[in-house]
C-alpha cells in the first residue's frame, strides 16, 4: 500500500499553567527536509523530537511547530526592580515628572525585564511525547488516505497504457505487411531488375529493425512489476519511479521504430498517460 507524503497532524495539551499545541505538516520531498519552530526553553529537546519525527515519516518537507500559550498566572519575565528602581532615580535627575510617567519610561529601558529559563521536568516531556506521537499518527492517517487515491489513479493509468499495448499487438501484423509494401513500392519505382534473393535478405533485415516484438513483451511486464510494486506492503515511491522511467524507455522504443501513424497514435496516448503517473508520484512517500 503506498502513502503520500502530503499530510497534516496536531495536538493540543492542557497544562495548568500553559497550552502546548503541536503542529505536523508535510509535502513531497525527495528527502527528509524537518523545519521545526519550538520555543528556546524546549531546544534542549529538540533533536530527541526531530528523530521521533524522522522515523515516523521518512521523507518529506517536513513543517514542525510547537506552540506555547501561558494560561496560569505562571510567568517567565520578572521585573528587574533593582535595574527599573536605578533607571527612575537617574530619569528623576533629568525630568522632574511624575513617578508614574518615570515608571512608564523605566519599564521600556533595557533589563528591565528579565526572562527566567524554564526547566523541562520529565513529567511535561513525556506528555509532549505523547501527543507528538498523536499528531504523528493523524499525519499518517491523512498520508494512507491520500495513498488510496493515488493508487486508484495509479491503477487506471496502469491498465490504460495495458489496453493501449493490446491495440499496439493488434495492429502490429497489420503495420509490418505496410511497410513489406511500402519496401516493394520503393525498389519498383527505381524501375530496375533487382536480384529477388538479395532483395529479400534486405527485407529482413528492415523488417527485423521496425520489430517491437521484445519492447511490447518487456512493456507488458513492466506493467506487472509497477502492480506488484504498488500492492506491495510498503510504500515506495522511489522504486515505482525507477519503474515508469523503463516503461517510459519502452514505449519511447515502439514509438520509434513504428513508422505507422496508428500505432503512433497509441504511442502518444501511452506517452500521456505515463506523465500523469510520474505526476503523481512525486508524491509518492
Amino acid at each position: 500500500m503506498i502513502k503520500s507524503m502530503t499530510g497534516f497532524g496536531k495536538s493540543i495539551l492542557q497544562l495548568p499553567t500553559k497550552k502546548i499545541t503541536i503542529e505536523v505538516k508535510s509535502l513531497n520531498s525527495k528527502n527528509l527536509d524537518l523545519n521545526a519552530r519550538i520555543p528556546s526553553q524546549y531546544r534542549e529537546k529538540e533533536l530527541e523530537m526531530r528523530n521521533t519525527i524522522a522515523k515516523k515519516l521518512v521523507r518529506g518537507k517536513v513543517d514542525f511547530g510547537l506552540y506555547v500559550e501561558a494560561t496560569g498566572e505562571e510567568t517567565s519575565n520578572k521585573v528587574n526592580e533593582a535595574i527599573v528602581k536605578e533607571y527612575i532615580r537617574q530619569l528623576s535627575n533629568v525630568h522632574r515628572g511624575d513617578t508614574t510617567e518615570l515608571l512608564k519610561m523605566a519599564v521600556r529601558m533595557p533589563d528591565a525585564l528579565k526572562t527566567e529559563r524554564e526547566q523541562i521536568n520529565k513529567e511535561e516531556f513525556d506528555a509532549i511525547k505523547k501527543e507528538l506521537t498523536i499528531a504523528l499518527s493523524e499525519i499518517e492517517n491523512y498520508r494512507t488516505d491520500e495513498g488510496k487515491a493515488l493508487e486508484k489513479d495509479f491503477n487506471l493509468r496502469i491498465t490504460n497504457i495495458g489496453e493501449l499495448l493490446e491495440k499496439v499487438i493488434q495492429i502490429d501484423p497489420e503495420r509490418i505487411e505496410i511497410v513489406r509494401e511500402r519496401l516493394h513500392k520503393a525498389v519498383s519505382d527505381l524501375k530496375e531488375e533487382v536480384d529477388q534473393n538479395r532483395f529479400e535478405q534486405e527485407l529482413i533485415y528492415y523488417l527485423e529493425k521496425f520489430d517491437i516484438t521484445e519492447e511490447k513483451v518487456r512493456l507488458a511486464n513492466h506493467l506487472e512489476y509497477f502492480t506488484t510494486t504498488l500492492n506491495s506492503s510498503d510504500s515506495n515511491g522511489k522504486k515505482l519511479g525507477f519503474i515508469t522511467q523503463e516503461i517510459g524507455r519502452e514505449i519511447n522504443t515502439i514509438g520509434s521504430k513504428s513508422n505507422y501513424a496508428p500505432m503512433q497514435q497509441l504511442v502518444v496516448q501511452m506517452k500521456d498517460e505515463l506523465e500523469k503517473i510520474k505526476e503523481q508520484l512525486l508524491n509518492v512517500l
